[in-house]
């Protein structure tokens, strides 16, 4: 065994080996043969994609930004709503704001600011071309790696219509997916340029477009392992040994273990980029309270909430007719489930490597949806959710491979299946356009995201706190109020709830009732800036200056950028004749926000002053 050139196996699904010196010979190598002009229909397929991704996704002009983190990243974001400046540069590569660490992520966000603003729509289309993009880099990459058009296309048109992948698109805030995955699939295309004639020239291209993507959104640091499982299967880097009945044995790969780890050798650059990335994300995710402790989240549970997650995607994908946005833990999972979903992995696994010396698909589709779902099942728990849509935007690949090459396999032999074969995977796309199309538009607002997902999900005490946004935003309070309430009966600690129901009571004038949630909010999470700056309005309001500007204080510590903060801690502190310090903070906002005239026009008024 020993590690060559890229090579696709000779029928292109890995049918069995080659003799030796055949590789050259190989119809459709793409390590060897010449480079083709894109046929025709190749063309014609990717426009199909194109126009399908198009078909259902139009919609999303229309849509404006939601208000789950929407504000955070873009709409209510003074840093990215400058548009591309130095400072912005520097404060995306240097910030951990809102629980990341995604430079490249932050300043899409700024140039689709400088370009259009804050209408909606614009932002809204750059999601779709970026996924549109991965799409058409997803098909190429596959037809070139393979040979075959036609699954590359299926897996490609699974991968830009599925239901599952709605999230990703529509979100604004999910921008660091569709981006993140074009740097991966651009890592990926180098590699095999890489692989076709090793050159170090050629190497640091892979790395720079790795570092890249890491910089965009560090779900793809399972790359290294991905570019090793396309080492075997479709590249043909390397052949396990069989032994006489045609298996894979544990004896033939201890064996060549010199052979496998010069592979993983190759790799040990995007090993430890990956390894720095993880760092600098849960170094962010630290510092905002993003990451559960295992007081709030024991381990076991974790590990079996993983299991069953893994399977509840699958389920998902197969039928994905009832998606939410957000899916709430559950109080308990019956050890029923549990066993079984590991029953199932298992199983599956198991059959995948059994298979794999003559399917090496299933086994390369299998560990790829596997091991790119890790950074994201929960074992490292980042949120509240269960699980979430978005996270399987780049795994589900895994499995539209098992498909795309296993059903056309199975099937080799039946007469009709060069009739029946298109003709079902094209129910089987339009089926899923449909579907998507009608997921899509529950993103047309919050009122309709939220309502969606209390439809179809319980005890979903995060739904209810944002559809009571949704309708406070309305003037619907005594309806907002209500669904406060709800997601406090349902998570008593929720400490947005109690936030959002300080908001309401204070517009509503009831002072002491709004102050005793804002406490409440300070007892679960004493960082919290905005509940800081609130109660210091009060305050103010009541004329209590000094422990207004306390709370100024201390939102402008926990939050540096807090624009609102430093204007009203500036306003105290002008109105005890603190003008140095007054103005100082009207200067630090004014940097973070340069168009907020008010600020500008309170700080013209401390300097112009005898």
């Amino acid at each position: 065994m020993e590690i060559g050139p890229a090579v696709p196996f000779q029928d292109g699904s890995g049918s069995g080996p080659l003799p030796a010196g055949a590789e050259s010979q190989l119809p459709g190598s793409p390590a060897f043969q010449p480079r083709k002009p894109l046929s025709k229909e190749f063309l014609c397929l990717a426009v199909a994609l194109v126009a399908a991704a198009v078909i259902v996704y139009a919609p999303v002009r229309q849509f404006g930004f939601h208000g789950f983190d929407d504000i955070q990243y873009v709409s209510g974001n003074p840093r990215v709503l400058q548009g591309v400046t130095w400072d912005g540069v520097k404060w995306a590569f240097t910030t951990g704001y809102f629980s990341n660490w995604h430079p490249l992520t932050w300043i899409s966000h700024m140039l689709d600011a400088q370009i259009f603003g804050t209408n909606a729509a614009g932002h809204h289309v750059a999601n779709l071309l970026f996924h549109i993009a991965n799409t058409l880099l997803l098909f190429g990459l596959l037809h070139r790696m393979t040979g075959r058009i036609g699954r590359s296309a299926f897996v490609a048109a699974l991968f830009a219509v599925h239901p599952l992948h709605v999230e990703s698109v529509v979100w604004v805030s999910e921008r660091k997916d569709v981006l993140s995955t074009l740097f991966g699939l651009l890592a990926i295309w180098g590699y095999l340029w890489y692989a076709r004639r090793p050159q170090h020239g050629r190497y640091l291209v892979v790395v720079l477009l790795f570092a890249m993507g890491l910089m965009a959104k560090a779900m793809i640091l399972t790359l290294p392992f991905v570019l090793l499982l396309l080492d075997v299967w479709p590249l043909g880097r390397v052949r396990f040994p069989a032994d006489s009945s045609g298996r894979l044995t544990w004896a033939s790969l201890r064996d060549h273990r010199t052979v496998l780890a010069r592979l993983v050798w190759e790799k040990l650059p995007l090993f430890v980029l990956a390894a720095a990335s993880s760092v600098a994300t849960l170094v962010a995710q630290h510092r905002w309270g993003a990451v559960a402790n295992l007081d709030a989240m024991p381990l076991d549970f974790r590990l079996a909430n993983a299991v069953v997650s893994y399977v509840a995607y699958i389920a998902n994908m197969l039928w994905p007719v009832r998606l939410s946005i957000f899916y709430p833990y559950p109080d308990s999972l019956p050890g029923w489930q549990v066993f079984g979903s590991m029953l199932i992995l298992i199983a599956v696994s198991a059959a995948a490597i059994r298979a794999a010396r003559r399917k090496p698909y299933l086994a390369v589709g299998w560990l790829w949806y596997v091991g790119t779902l890790v950074p994201v099942i929960g074992l490292v728990q980042v949120g509240n959710q269960a699980m979430a849509d978005r996270y399987t935007y780049v795994p589900l690949i895994g499995l539209f491979l098992m498909f795309g090459w296993g059903i056309p396999d199975l099937l080799e032999r039946w007469p009709l299946r060069k009739i029946a074969l298109p003709a079902a995977a094209g129910v089987v796309i339009c089926a899923c356009m449909v579907t998507a199309r009608g997921q899509v538009q529950y993103w047309e607002s919050d009122l309709s995201l939220w309502t969606r997902a209390l439809e179809v999900t319980t005890r979903n005490h995060v739904a209810h706190n944002n559809l009571g946004t949704a309708l406070a935003s309305q003037g619907k309070v005594h309806e907002a109020l209500a669904h406060y309430a709800e997601s406090l009966r349902i998570n008593p600690d929720n400490e947005n709830a109690h936030y959002n129901i300080g908001v309401a009571l204070d517009r509503q004038g009831r002072v002491a009732d709004a102050l005793a949630h804002y406490a409440e909010v300070l007892r679960l999470n004493p960082g919290n800036a905005e509940a800081h700056n609130n109660i210091g309005a009060l305050f103010h309001q009541q004329g209590r200056i000094g422990e207004a500007v306390r709370h100024y204080r201390e939102a402008v510590r926990r939050k540096p950028d807090y624009v609102h903060a430093r204007q009203n801690l500036g306003n105290a502190l002008a109105s005890q004749g603190q003008v140095t310090e007054a103005i100082a903070h009207y200067t630090a906002a004014l940097a973070i926000s340069p168009t907020n005239e008010t600020i500008r026009t309170a700080l013209e008024v401390l300097t112009d002053r005898p």
